[in-house]
Formats: structure tokens, sequence, C-alpha cells
């Protein structure tokens, strides 16, 4: 059954995502999606957060949407290399860099294949804000994760890289996850203070 709720969530996130691609105003897709996130983390037995935190659970911290942070951008060369994850509950999960984007005002960012069966595009992103205090996960967060449905368009070789629908992993819920997180080649110095943010103490477990 475990399996099934998690398919059941997959679902609803490739739902919420196409919500966003079909809105004529990008502003209204990030609202339709920050709502059927909140809906999830709040109601689905697959959420990632603790009792404790549901308990008391109010909504996703999410910055107001800023279309500055929204650009279609090209998908360009970057050298080969493999990058190995070990995770808590998928094994050691490889991603292959099969480009990188230059995300205006931010900078280069590398672009990820998942290298297992059915493949997917995945982009993270770790700001300046990582690890303050109201600021972004330390781990940095997650722009794109086509395995799971989060996919915001593209045409041919480009991608919409919307840093305002930027995501936290489930470790950033619960310590018990083990999550990939930012590499190098997706760090950057720069804050970017949209997208969903952490806050103040972090979630509480248990």
């Amino acid at each position: 059954m475990t399996a099934i709720k998690v398919l059941d969530w997959r679902r609803r996130v490739r739902e919420a995502y196409a919500l966003a691609r079909e809105a004529d105003d990008p502003a209204a897709g990030h609202t339709a999606w920050c709502a059927a996130r909140d809906e999830l983390f709040a109601s689905h037995p697959a959420t990632p957060l603790s009792p404790t935190a549901r308990r008391g659970f109010t909504g996703l911290p999410v910055a107001p949407y800023d279309p500055a942070w929204r650009h279609e951008v090209e998908v360009l060369p970057a050298p080969e290399h493999r990058m190995e994850v070990p995770t808590g509950t998928d094994g050691v999960v490889p991603f292959d860099r099969v480009g990188a984007v230059e995300q205006p005002g931010v900078g280069r960012l590398d672009v990820w294949w998942l290298a297992s069966y059915g493949g997917g595009l995945f982009l993270p992103l770790r700001d300046g804000l990582a690890g303050q205090p109201g600021g972004t996960f330390g781990g940095g967060r997650y722009v794109l994760d086509t395995v799971k449905g989060a996919d915001l368009g593209g045409a041919g070789t480009t991608l919409v890289v919307d840093l305002n629908f930027a995501y936290n992993p489930s470790c950033a819920y619960d310590a018990a996850w083990a999550c990939p997180l930012a590499p190098g080649g997706n760090t950057v110095q720069t804050p970017v203070p949209v997208g969903e943010l952490m806050p103040e103490g972090g979630w509480p477990e248990g």
C-alpha cells in the first residue's frame, strides 16, 4: 500500500505542474501549484511532514511570485560527469551531467539526467540563502525533477527554469530521508529569495 500511496502522490504532483504549465499567467499557475502542494502536505498519507509538523501545519512558506526569476533557457554543452548519490530508500542513485543552463541573475547551473530506468531531468539549486534563518534549505532545493513530475516545460533544447517553483526535498522535513543534494555545479552565492523557504527553526520532527 505504501507504493500505491507514493504513486498517488506523484500523480497529484504531475497534475499540479500541468496546471502551472497550462495557466495563461505564470503567477496564476504558481498560485495553483502552491495550493495543490499545501493540500498534499496537509492531508496526503505520503506527506513527508512528521505527525508533529502536520498538527500545526498552515501551509508551506513560499515567497510571493516574482516574474524576474522566470526564464526559458537553452541547455548548453557541459563536460560529461557521473554523480552517484547514496539514498535511504533507493540505494545508490546515478546521475549523468547532460548540459548546463545560464540562468540570468544567478549563473551557470548543471543539468543532470537520472541514469536509471525511465530516466528524468534533474536541476537542483543551492543559493546564497541556504542554511540561513528564514532562508532556504541548507542542502539546496529542487527546481526540476521530471521523473517525479516537477516539469515546467520548454521546447526543443530549451527549459523553462522558474525559480519561484524551487521546492524543498523530503529530507528538509524529516531527517529520516536521504535525498540527492545540490553539488558544486549547482551551488551559487547569489541569494534567491523566491520559491519555498524554511520556517524559523526548521520543521518539527516526531
